[in-house]
């Protein structure tokens, strides 16, 4: 286990989440499964407790712990592409598999964990500044799924 390590909270889910996670993303993967040695109060003995996985190269935990806090976007995972496809390929699958649309770049996966799929061509328009950045930041305000077309279009005026 890495030094530092984020922890996502599951209701009951964590090992198929981090599955999904690890056939989705590249350098990502599932480490150990580590099942509950007694009853606890949302689980039985033998229950999946704790996922080790790794998302994009960041270390995670998984942990089954219930019902008794929820997701927020004050948590989210973001994930840098290269070019619309890339985008389209993290996207759809994050919402085909049961998640929803946000505003801005952002989707929430079936366990209601947050994500920013962003073009690196809009974080790049971003950090221009001027009316470089304006444009394009316009632009994102109006999208779902970042158009990587409508962003380099917005930078050049």
């Amino acid at each position: 286990m890495a030094k530092n390590t984020i922890c996502v909270w599951y209701d009951k889910d964590a090992e198929e989440a981090a599955r999904f996670y690890a056939k989705t993303f590249p350098d990502s993967a599932v480490g150990a499964v580590i099942r509950a040695p007694g009853d606890y109060p949302s689980g039985k003995q033998g229950d999946v407790l704790v996922v080790e996985f790794t998302v994009a190269g960041v270390a995670c935990i998984g942990l089954n712990g219930g019902t008794a806090f929820t997701h927020s976007e004050a948590f989210s995972f973001q994930i840098a592409t290269d070019d619309q496809a890339e985008t389209d390929r993290y996207w759809n699958a994050i919402v085909g598999n049961g998640g929803k649309e946000s505003d801005c770049g952002w989707c929430k996966d079936k366990w209601g964990i947050s994500w920013q799929i962003t073009p690196r061509v809009l974080t790049e328009a971003l950090a221009v500044g001027g009316a470089e950045a304006k444009r394009a930041f316009d632009a994102m305000m109006t999208m779902r799924k970042i158009d990587v077309a409508a962003i380099e279009a917005a930078r050049r005026g």
